[in-house]
C-alpha cells in the first residue's frame, strides 16, 4: 500500500505575510523593552514637552549615556513611537504619544503592562509544567512584576471610568453610595479600584478583599497615603469567606473569571448582599463565541488568560475555569446558578463588559 502523504501546496504570498507577521510580533517585544527602559530611566519625561531634542540634548536631560540613547531614540521612532525630523536629525514626542508613554495620569498610559510579559517570560518554568502536569499556578506565584503590571495598568482605566462612567450606569447605585452604605472589592489587588470610590463617597464604608498578602500590604499603604484608612479597610479573605457586613455593593473588578469556583464566590456574594443591593461585575470585553473574539483585544486577553487567569483558577481547585473571554452568557450563566434573577449589560468599553447583577 502506498502510504506517501503529498505535501501540501504552499501559497508563497500568504507564506511571506504570515512570516512578516511573526517578524512584527518578534519586534513588538523588542519595543516592549524598549518602553520600559524609556520608563524606568524617564526618557520620556525628559522629552514631555520639549519639543525636538537631538540625543546629545536628550543624554544631557536625563543623566544618560548619549550613545545609548542615540541608539534607543532610532529604535523608538523606527516604531512610531516617537517622531523623527531628517532635517535637524531631531526627536519628538508628540502630544498623543506623551498621553500614552509619559503621562502617569492619563487612562491610556501604558508602561507599566509591560511588566506582564516580563514576569511571564520569568515564569516559563512554571508555565511549562502547568501545561505538562495540569496543575495551577497561584497569583502569588507569579514574579512580582505581575501584580504589580497588573495594579498600574489597570488603576488609569478604572479612574477614566469607575466613578464617572460605570457606577451611574446601576440604576440607584450612587444614591445609595452617597447616603451611605458598605461597599465590597473582592480580588482588590493593591486597592485602586477601593480607593477611588472612597474618595467618591465620604458617607460609605469601603472593604477590600484579597488572597495575595503582598497586595493587601501594598493597598493598606496606599489607603494610608491617600488619607482613606479611616473608611477603607483591607483584610486577607478568599471570595467564598469575607465577612458579613450586609454589603449595598459588591465588585467583582476583572477578578471573576480568575476564582476556581465562580458559582460559589456569587454564591456567598448573594448571601452577603443587603436587601436592595447589587453586584457590579466587570470583566475583560468579550463576545459569546471563540470567531467574535479572533481581534487585538482577544489576543491580549487570550494569552494574558492563558498565563494568569485560567493557571490561577485551576490552582483554586479550577471547578469552572473561565477564562478571561467568558462572554455574557457563561457570566450570566454563574450568577443564574447563585439564585440571582437580574443580570444586565450596564456599560461596555473596547476593554471591558460592566454588568449589574441583583437577586
Amino acid at each position: 500500500m502506498d502510504t506517501a502523504v503529498t505535501a501540501p501546496a504552499i501559497d508563497q504570498a500568504r507564506l511571506e505575510a504570515f512570516a512578516m507577521r511573526a517578524i512584527g510580533d518578534i519586534a513588538s517585544a523588542y519595543t516592549g523593552v524598549m518602553v520600559n527602559l524609556g520608563h524606568q530611566l524617564g526618557l520620556y519625561k525628559a522629552m514631555l514637552g520639549a519639543g525636538p531634542l537631538s540625543s546629545q540634548e536628550l543624554a544631557q536631560r536625563s543623566g544618560c549615556a548619549e550613545r545609548y540613547v542615540r541608539e534607543w531614540l532610532n529604535a523608538q521612532a523606527a516604531s512610531g513611537y516617537l517622531d523623527f525630523h531628517a532635517a535637524s536629525e531631531t526627536y519628538e514626542l508628540g502630544a498623543e504619544q506623551a498621553l500614552v508613554l509619559a503621562d502617569e495620569d492619563s487612562p491610556v498610559f501604558i508602561p507599566p503592562a509591560w511588566n506582564m510579559p516580563a514576569s511571564m517570560w520569568a515564569d516559563e518554568p512554571k508555565t511549562l509544567e502547568a501545561f505538562r502536569t495540569g496543575r495551577g499556578v497561584a497569583w502569588g506565584e507569579h514574579d512580582g512584576r505581575m501584580a504589580c503590571g497588573v495594579a498600574a495598568f489597570y488603576r488609569n482605566g478604572y479612574r477614566a471610568s469607575l466613578v464617572p462612567q460605570w457606577l451611574p450606569a446601576l440604576e440607584g447605585v450612587v444614591a445609595q453610595l452617597e447616603a451611605g452604605i458598605a461597599v465590597a472589592d473582592i480580588g482588590c489587588g493593591h486597592g485602586h479600584s477601593t480607593l477611588l470610590m472612597a474618595e467618591a463617597f465620604p458617607n460609605s464604608r469601603f472593604f477590600g478583599y484579597d488572597t495575595h498578602a503582598e497586595s493587601i500590604a501594598e493597598a493598606r499603604r496606599h489607603a494610608a497615603a491617600a488619607g482613606l484608612a479611616a473608611r477603607a479597610e483591607f483584610d486577607l479573605a478568599r471570595a467564598t469567606s469575607y465577612p458579613d457586613r450586609r454589603f449595598g455593593l459588591i465588585c467583582f473588578f476583572d477578578v471573576l473569571h480568575d476564582l476556581g469556583d465562580p458559582v460559589a464566590a456569587a454564591e456567598h456574594a448573594a448571601r452577603v448582599l443587603a436587601p436592595g443591593g447589587t453586584v457590579m461585575l466587570v470583566e475583560p470585553f468579550a463576545r459569546d463565541r471563540t470567531e467574535d473574539n479572533l481581534t487585538p483585544v482577544g489576543q491580549l486577553y487570550y494569552g494574558g488568560s492563558t498565563i494568569i487567569c485560567c493557571a490561577h483558577a485551576i490552582s483554586e481547585g479550577g471547578r469552572m475555569v473561565l477564562g478571561a473571554q467568558a462572554g455574557p452568557k457563561r457570566l450570566a450563566e454563574v450568577f443564574r446558578k447563585a439564585g440571582f434573577t437580574h443580570f444586565r449589560c450596564a456599560a461596555e468599553t473596547p476593554f471591558n463588559l460592566v454588568f449589574e447583577v441583583r437577586r
